[in-house]
């Protein structure tokens, strides 16, 4: 068995290494024996291909030839050099040649000489063969036109059963080269979708055929793609900059024949970062706010069925909320009969109302804070103060809407014991005097005088 393995591995070797000799050739200074046999086709000794071409000819009998020298001329281009030499034969009992450097419907022409150890045999006849035409691609191709992003080709599917695939290739209007962009593999399928397009672009197809022996066909008809256009932007927009905590905005109604949602966008800067805040069907959208004049860049797109989103950075508009009322201005705080009288200024029409706010503290770590709301005018009176303690008083304007302004500046009133005891002694005297009340009138004895005194 071991053996057998090692005759079996030297033979392999062997022929590997015949395998891999190099061939003779043709020598420039050969002597022709007219002895030696020429080469004589079959009768049926060529049979040519769309891009080969098989010859075989008679057995050679003669020991002293050992190969066949093979010479090539393409009779469609001009001859350079009258060296036709090709390729040779290096086995005088072979008889066929497969040449496979063909092109479709190409003029060739062959002959032949045998070789022995010392010389060549003459020239054969030539014998003249014209390589089968290139196969034709497939028979009908449609476009589907209008795709979101893509292009659909359907086509028939080639009626030669050596068709193993088919290559697609596409190109567009800007560039004249066509591009390899898929092999669909089977020659009854009969569908390619491509993807990734831009919008509204025309794209240029065409298919070619692929063989099992790698025989490529000539292109197909070419068919024209028109990818779908993006939904109309929105150019007319309108954002309010006088509502209350609040920016409504408006905008132009799509005519898009499948509209699916508005998106609307904001931002801080007109050239800033836009999120995205809603998507809406209806083309009008209020954006809450929680802050007094703050300001925010909208800009809104369409989107359609297939999820197409229009261009929307063209255009952006300003919104705004209503900027907190003016901040009144303190005239007068100061300390009238045991009472705190403040009183100030605002020619802001909007103002409906004030707030007035009350500081002081109630113990050395506690502090209070007193709010009085819907302060009428532009006074107020705040008799709840104590001797010995600070305060501090600040005013805010309130519009019909309960927005306040910024606060006016603050007023520290100190008051003072005495100031405190002279009010209170003070008010004391003048309760005094009027609940006074005079003592009642005395009546006096009448004497009447006893006539009848027994």
């Amino acid at each position: 068995m071991k053996l057998w393995k090692l005759v079996t591995l030297c033979t392999a070797s062997l022929l590997i290494l015949s395998g891999c000799g190099v061939k003779p050739t043709p020598k420039k200074d050969a002597v022709i024996d007219d002895t030696l046999p020429t080469v004589k086709l079959t009768k049926n000794g060529t049979i040519v291909d769309i891009n080969a071409i098989a010859l075989e000819w008679e057995p050679i009998g003669d020991p002293r030839v050992e190969g066949v020298y093979i010479y090539k001329v393409n009779l469609d281009e001009v001859r350079e050099n009258e060296n036709d030499y090709y390729d040779t034969v290096d086995n005088r009992f072979s008889t066929h040649y497969l040449d496979t450097n063909i092109k479709a419907n190409s003029k060739y022409g062959y002959y032949f000489k045998t070789y022995s150890e010392k010389a060549e045999s003459k020239k054969s006849n030539i014998v003249t063969l014209t390589s089968l035409t290139n196969l034709e691609s497939v028979t009908w191709i449609h476009s589907i036109d209008s795709m979101p992003r893509s292009a659909k080709i359907i086509w028939r599917p080639h009626s030669n059963e050596k068709v193993k695939s088919y290559i697609i290739q596409r190109r567009t209007l800007e560039d004249s080269k066509w591009v390899d962009i898929a092999t669909i593999n089977g020659r009854l399928n009969a569908e390619y979708i491509d993807k990734n397009l831009k919008d509204n672009f025309t794209y240029k197809y065409r298919i070619r055929a692929l063989t099992f022996d790698n025989l490529i066909s000539n292109p197909s008809q070419e068919v024209n793609v028109v990818t779908k256009e993006l939904p109309k932007e929105i150019t007319q927009i309108t954002a309010s900059t006088d509502l209350p905590r609040r920016v409504e905005i408006r905008w132009e109604k799509s005519d898009a024949p499948d509209f699916l949602v508005y998106r609307v966008y904001r931002s801080s800067d007109i050239n800033g970062k836009y999120k995205m805040i809603i998507d809406t069907k209806n083309n009008s959208y209020v954006d809450l706010i929680e802050e007094d004049g703050k300001e925010y860049f909208y800009r809104v797109s369409v989107f359609d069925k297939d999820k197409l989103e229009s261009v929307y950075s063209n255009h952006s508009v300003l919104g705004k909320t209503m900027i907190k009322p003016e901040t009144p201005s303190m005239v007068e705080a100061k300390l009238t009969d045991g009472k705190v009288l403040l009183s100030w200024n605002s020619s802001d029409p909007r103002v409906k109302s004030y707030n007035v706010q009350k500081r002081y503290k109630k113990s050395i770590i506690e502090s209070s804070i007193e709010d009085f709301e819907n302060v009428r005018g532009s006074k107020f009176i705040d008799s709840e103060i104590e001797a010995g303690k600070t305060y501090y008083y600040r005013v805010f304007a309130v519009d019909a809407n309960n927005i306040k302004s910024e606060p006016s500046i603050e007023i520290e009133l100190k008051i003072d014991e005495n100031t405190i005891i002279k009010h209170s002694k003070k008010t004391e005297k003048v309760f005094q005097q009027q609940n006074y009340e005079a003592p009642a009138e005395t009546k006096e004895d009448i004497i009447v005088p006893v006539q009848d005194f027994n």
